[in-house]
């Protein structure tokens, strides 16, 4: 039977690659991606054969040969890349023996508890109303410059609307839904008052900060990774995300007559 002193070193073991691995799949990081940061810890640390199963809603690893066992559920996925490399970053610094299996378990825990810092909403704000006035261009060959600023102000607003709506349901797609049907009716209401505007070019545009662009992508990565029950899961939920935004935009235009 393993002594006290091995129980605690494999449970703070298990504590940091399931942690770990959690805030990259938060953050919006490939399947593969999480398992190899996870594997990468536990041998750094000197366990010969980790197993780990990594799904987009949980993680199952195991060491010691199976003694040892855990789980843990993830329930939000966001895009947040620079947490995604700090976390690689930390593993790589680990398996490269500048810093402790210690040191590690306190960075992760302390990012896992908020002390990550993220950009402030009205940077995050402004982002998304550049995004969506330039995306315009790139995806509508014919347009007007007056459907630039719109774009932009529409874009801004939806965004704002998902971020709140988001945090007071627990149904990730209401939001969407609700924060693509509010931008479509502050596209209809600019459209009438200055009917130089063109629906399809704001809208077009105002949509591209929600779409499920990163989320595709890492779907067909996992996928020719041989990740396929997490690369269908990914494109089931990029989908569903795709009709909420279109459900919402269909609603609105349908009730508006627009």
């Amino acid at each position: 039977m393993p002594g006290q002193k091995d129980k605690l070193f494999y449970q703070e073991l298990l504590d940091t690659c399931l942690t770990a691995g959690q805030l990259m799949i938060e953050g919006g990081s490939e399947m593969y991606r999480v398992e190899d940061t996870m594997v990468r810890i536990a041998k750094s640390a000197g366990e010969p054969d980790p197993r780990v199963f990594v799904m987009p809603t949980g993680i199952f690893m195991s060491i010691d040969h199976g003694n040892y066992c855990q789980s843990i559920l993830v329930h939000e996925r966001n895009i947040n890349l620079e947490l995604v490399d700090r976390i690689n970053s930390l593993s790589r610094a680990f398996a490269a023996r500048e810093i402790t299996l210690r040191q590690v378990k306190s960075q992760v825990f302390k990012i896992a508890h908020g002390g990550f810092p993220v950009f402030p909403l009205w940077l995050q704000t402004i982002g998304a109303g550049i995004l969506s006035a330039t995306l315009m261009v790139m995806f509508m060959d014919n347009y007007d410059w007056v459907d630039f600023p719109a774009a932009a102000v529409v874009g801004a607003i939806g965004f704002v609307s998902f971020y709140y709506f988001k945090r007071f349901t627990k149904v990730k797609y209401l939001a969407e839904l609700v924060a693509a049907m509010i931008m479509t009716i502050v596209t209809v209401g600019l459209v009438r008052l200055f009917p130089a505007m063109i629906i399809d070019n704001i809208l077009t545009g105002a949509l591209m900060p929600l779409v499920p662009g990163l989320a595709l992508t890492n779907a067909l990565r996992d996928l020719f990774k041989g990740d396929l029950l997490s690369g269908m899961g990914k494109i089931c939920e990029a989908m569903l995300t795709a009709f909420a935004l279109g459900g919402g935009v269909g609603i609105i235009l349908k009730f508006l007559g627009a």
